[in-house]
């Protein structure tokens, strides 16, 4: 268990869009919620950090790639609850559209594997239901 679960209040969430030569940037989740998942990558905002930096800083240390961030374009809410009925995880996750800058992925941090990857390849993986939904609002070769 780590010290997110169980939140007494929601917690922000920021995740990066990087697309590049018609692959997206995705990693393998390393922890809950989605652990063992394919996902965008990202994580928590802190203290003092607007949403570009946190999307820069989170994929950089889940990946070893620099990007530079944009505006948002995907929101939603993942809240997740324990056998018993008790919210585990409660985020908002907003999701920027990002530049490649530089790097070759890797997973690190949370992410147990980062790598690009194709539509055709993504539909052949365990990828979270918020991935595959923010995929198609983008029009990501849907």
């Amino acid at each position: 268990m780590s010290k997110h679960d169980y939140p007494d209040f929601p917690r922000v969430g920021v995740g990066a869009i990087v697309i590049k030569d018609g692959k997206v940037l995705l990693v393998k989740r390393g922890i809950p919620p989605g652990k063992g998942l394919w996902a965008i990558p990202g994580g928590h905002i802190e203290l003092g950090e607007i949403l570009q930096e946190t999307a820069e800083r989170e994929i950089l240390e889940e990946t070893g790639v620099v990007v530079k961030a944009r505006g948002p374009v995907y929101t939603f809410d993942l809240i997740e609850r324990d056998n018993l009925g008790k919210i585990r995880f409660h985020y908002i996750v907003v999701d920027l559209m990002a530049e490649y800058v530089s790097g070759e992925p890797h997973g690190a941090d949370d992410a147990l594997e980062a790598c690009w990857l194709s539509w055709e390849e993504i539909k052949k993986l365990s990828v979270t239901r918020s991935t595959i939904n923010l995929l198609k609002h983008i029009r990501f070769n849907c």
